[in-house]
């Protein structure tokens, strides 16, 4: 019968567009990252950096958020202008070649002055993932489409590698924070000790108090 053959054309439809999807999600990332995602973001591109930009100044507290969104001279406002400069140039990488070196010279000096302002490793990193709710909000008209769907996880994956780079540089700047922080400890200490006059070498070894008096 007509409907027989309509629910057979209907099935064999469902499973050939299911087996396509699982196709596409099989691929390498890199593979992923196709001119149709690329160009619906490309073409939303200054109202997305625009959002993850305001996004990240929102993790700071109202008051120093406000100064950061709203003071546009970059020697007045070092902070807003590196992260204006960064989430634009981070957003490019991401949907070109990804460059470890290039992404770190930006990403860097963001993530340096999260760590120097005494943000937890999810503070400091949370800004990377907020381009995903980016995303979603910019692009909700489109993702009604399972293919660009997919796209758009794929991209997120590369999000979540950027995140991870975050981490990692967090890491590397907190180490050298409690590093300085010791040998400025130390170096007090040591002050401290000539002026009392408990210390009788005047250039001890490092790491030692010699000729403590007695």
């Amino acid at each position: 019968t007509e409907i027989g053959k309509l629910f057979i054309r209907i099935h064999f439809g469902l499973i050939f567009n299911n087996l396509s999807g699982f196709a596409a999600y099989a691929r390498p990332p890199g593979a992923f990252m196709e001119h149709r995602l690329k160009g619906l973001i490309e073409k939303n591109k200054t109202e997305i950096i625009k959002k993850w930009f305001e996004a990240t100044i929102q993790t700071y507290a109202p008051d120093t958020a406000q100064f950061y969104k709203g003071q546009k001279d970059q020697f007045a406002n070092p902070v807003g202008n590196i992260t204006a400069k960064g989430v634009e140039f981070l957003l490019d990488q991401l949907l070109n070649d990804f460059e470890p070196d290039a992404v770190k010279t930006y990403l860097d000096p963001i993530i340096r002055i999260r760590a120097v302002q005494n943000f937890t490793p999810s503070q400091a990193t949370a800004f990377i993932f907020l381009l995903k709710t980016v995303l979603r909000d910019c692009l909700s008209d489109k993702l009604q489409d399972a293919a660009l769907v997919l796209e758009l996880l794929a991209f997120e994956s590369k999000i979540d590698q950027l995140c991870l780079m975050a981490f990692d540089i967090y890491m590397t700047c907190k180490e050298k924070i409690y590093q300085i922080s010791a040998n400025d400890m130390r170096s007090q200490a040591l002050k401290a000790f000539k002026r009392a006059g408990l210390i009788e070498d005047e250039s001890p070894q490092p790491g030692k108090v010699k000729g403590l008096k007695h």
